[in-house]
């Protein structure tokens, strides 16, 4: 798949820049040699049938960021079963792929784990409709942060409203609290949400000025059993004994995470105010660690920071559910400076470290390097 922009969801530089900022031929040339890795399935019983139904399941695509204003503050979200690659290649750990996820499409756009980017000015009725004419399973729509009546809550315990297999509903969300929440399926939430059902809600202010680069970032972490049960693998889901083992930003895990068009690298020019938000998907708490930059917290959960409390830090932990939007210069040495959880466990791909909840601060000026070109190779980037 081939993206307008480069770099995790937002505003990232377009593909004719970083083709520039590669030197054309240089990381473009060197990566498309390497063909993405896949994985070898052996020659272990039912191993070729196995493969054969998950190929069925259509492939997930990199989040997508909707904006809701030009479409008249009306989506509809429905739940696709797809497989997802977590990281398809055999270096690092790899490969880690989930047989099954339950991913939001909007409208007629790419399915996507985690689902799109809902992006709309405040002041606005947004109407999202959950089809869920072709599912299988009972799903709800539950929006944190805005404020709306008793019966768009989304919790089929206390409105009395689920949305059954075959059936449509339109919750009305009024975009009434600015900032970066979170959306998700409450019904059977850990199972549902642990499938890929989540997503971003972003409601800007009126008179919103966006940064140089502006990039939208969920961390979540996995037990993967889930998946694979759902799948057809031998393996039993113990919601009592959870054990992550797949740990993501924006549903891949490195090297994926800085794959240009299907990761989330935070591609930067020097100079640049860099906006990112965050958003915690997940069951766990995540420290997030920035290298050689410090930022400053600039809203939580929908409210803005005081003057005061937007100290320099370079360590910001997000707790389930948690949104946060911070803000960094890119100002240091140009160059490729990691980004990832310090729950340094978390970044990893099964027993194999690095890998998992780590991305990068990328330097355009780094790119035509053959550090640079390493990291594509890594990363399975066929230019």
């Amino acid at each position: 798949m081939t993206r307008d922009r480069i770099g995790a969801p937002g505003t990232g530089i377009s593909r004719r820049e970083f083709l520039a900022a590669t030197g054309a031929t240089g990381a473009v040339a060197v990566a498309g040699c390497a063909q993405a890795p896949t994985a070898d399935v052996g020659s272990a019983p039912g191993a070729a049938a196995k493969q054969k139904a998950e190929e069925k399941l259509p492939l997930t695509s990199p989040p997508e960021v909707v904006d809701l204003d030009e479409r008249g503050h009306e989506v509809t979200l429905r739940s696709v079963p797809a497989r997802h690659e977590v990281h398809p290649g055999k270096e690092m750990g790899g490969p880690v792929a989930f047989p099954q996820v339950w991913a939001f499409q909007a409208d007629d756009g790419p399915a996507s784990v985690p689902g799109p980017v809902l992006r709309t000015t405040e002041g606005s009725d947004l109407k999202i409709t959950l089809d869920n004419t072709d599912s299988a399973h009972p799903h709800t729509l539950h929006f944190h942060g805005v404020r709306k009546t008793w019966e768009n809550d989304g919790v089929p315990t206390t409105t009395g409203i689920t949305v059954n297999p075959g059936e449509k509903h339109t919750y009305t969300i009024p975009a009434n609290v600015p900032g970066t929440h979170l959306y998700h399926c409450h019904y059977q939430t850990p199972m549902h949400m642990e499938m890929g059902m989540y997503g971003i809600l972003r409601v800007d202010p009126e008179g919103y000025e966006p940064a140089d680069k502006e990039y939208f970032m969920t961390i979540k972490e996995w037990d993967s059993r889930l998946s694979r049960q759902y799948g057809g693998e031998d393996v039993s889901y113990d919601i009592t004994n959870r054990r992550p083992d797949a740990f993501t930003i924006n549903g891949k895990s490195a090297p994926r995470t800085l794959h240009p068009e299907d990761g989330s690298p935070i591609v930067v020019d020097r100079g640049d105010t860099v906006r990112i938000h965050f958003v915690n998907g997940g069951f766990m708490a995540h420290p997030m660690h920035t290298h050689n930059h410090r930022f400053r917290v600039v809203e939580k959960d929908g409210s803005r920071m005081s003057e005061a409390l937007r100290f320099e830090r370079d360590v910001l932990n997000i707790a389930p559910a948690e949104r946060y939007t911070v803000e960094l210069e890119a100002d240091a040495d140009p160059g490729i400076y990691l980004m990832h959880c310090h729950k340094v466990d978390h970044v990893r791909n099964g027993n194999s470290y690095p890998g998992g909840m780590l991305t990068g601060i990328v330097y355009t000026d780094a790119m035509d390097t053959d550090i640079f070109r390493s990291l594509m190779d890594y990363a399975g980037y066929e230019g």
